[in-house]
């Protein structure tokens, strides 16, 4: 697919109309401090494209100025986008618009994780949702681990235990859709960046707590990707000198420590329980069995302790809290403050920690925003 729009100025007229619309030119202008001018000129190629429409006059804009305005929105319904997001037993994948509302979701479990099996699985699922294909040719996929975003490879996913898969490639193949591919972290930053809790932030970031421990980094409105693709891994920062082995090769990570693997199994040892899952120990802890909320303590202090390292790094605005291990946030997050407050460095401190619970739905949608952002690449 061709990028519809291909000049700085386009690209940011076209984002701050699809984040912030309706909004007007004059808004426009401000927001982005182009001239009215640029502004004009940007509009006019995406409108004639189809992907911007004028509102009526005298509707309010995005800052309720109360003058009579001809706000730019967004033309939803112009093109549709898939994103999937890969699990170690199920894909979730979503079709969603062009300002990622979600049309169509469906979840397919998976026979196996294989690379073969999770491609026919993936061509499968986007033939279910697909009902405009002459509007739908961009297809987003998000996966953990370490993903080479430019050229379309999982260097390496842990808990698919692939390594230098070509799945981009792959992908496309099977569905007929161009591919962008993206650590799963990321692509949930880019959708909270665009329709969430980062709009018209410069610097903030998102951390998610589950089956590893990830965050994304927004730093000068831009996503960091780091020159190895991999920036702002905080699951495996080390926070304890002779804690636990963890996947990375590694010892003392934040993820060996706080992962929902890692406190299963830290659970087993105390009870000596060794049938115990997740929601067990999560019942455990609630009914105030002293050693398994030991654990929830641990790992709430690791993750707070990683958390403190990068915003003493980067210094967002916000840190958003997301991801599946949020049943249990009530078990640990006085530990996860307790441990970042006196981490933080002076003013730091202060970041707030914003706490989002998001469905898998919403990292599939995350992956749809990685697509969108083929019209301009």
């Amino acid at each position: 697919m061709n990028p519809v729009i291909t000049t700085p100025a386009a690209t940011t007229v076209f984002t701050t109309v699809l984040t912030r619309g309706p909004i007007s030119r004059t808004d426009v202008s401000k927001v982005t401090g182009l001239s009215s001018a640029a502004v004009t000129r940007a509009v006019k190629p995406i409108m004639e494209a189809g992907y911007l429409d004028e509102l009526p006059y005298g509707r309010r804009t995005a800052t309720g100025s109360g003058r009579p305005a001809a706000p730019l929105a967004v033309r939803a319904d112009r093109e549709f986008f898939v994103g999937v997001k890969i699990t170690a037993t199920e894909l979730i994948a979503v079709v969603t618009d062009l300002r990622a509302q979600v049309r169509a979701a469906e979840h397919l479990q998976l026979a196996g994780r294989d690379v073969d099996t999770v491609i026919a699985a993936l061509g499968q699922v986007v033939g279910d949702l697909v009902e405009h294909p002459e509007r739908t040719h961009s297809l987003g996929i998000a996966i953990s681990g370490d993903v080479d975003k430019a050229g379309g490879v999982v260097r390496y996913s842990p808990f698919l235990g692939w390594h230098d898969v070509p799945l981009a490639r792959l992908a496309r193949r099977a569905t007929g859709l161009a591919t962008t591919i993206e650590n799963d972290v990321k692509a949930l930053t880019v959708a909270e960046q665009w329709f969430g809790e980062g709009v018209g932030a410069e610097a903030f970031a998102v951390v998610t707590v589950g089956a590893g421990i990830g965050c994304g980094l927004v730093v000068h409105g831009v996503l960091v990707e780091g020159g190895y693709g991999v920036a702002g891994e905080i699951g495996h920062v080390p926070v304890a000198d002779f804690g636990p082995a963890c996947h990375c090769g590694g010892r003392g990570c934040v993820e060996a420590i706080a992962s929902e693997r890692a406190i299963v199994a830290q659970a087993r040892a105390v009870t000596g329980q060794d049938r115990l899952d997740m929601n067990a120990v999560i019942d455990l802890a609630h009914q105030g069995h002293p050693a398994v909320c030991e654990v929830f303590a641990i790992a709430g202090r690791a993750i707070g302790r990683g958390i403190a390292a990068m915003v003493n790094m980067f210094g967002p605005e916000k840190v958003v809290v997301s991801g599946e291990g949020l049943a249990a946030y009530d078990l640990f997050e006085n530990h996860i403050r307790d441990a970042f407050t006196p981490q933080a460095f002076g003013a730091a401190g202060r970041c707030p920690l914003v706490i989002r619970p998001l469905p898998f739905e919403e990292w599939a949608r995350g992956a749809a925003a990685v697509s969108i952002q083929t019209l301009f690449r």
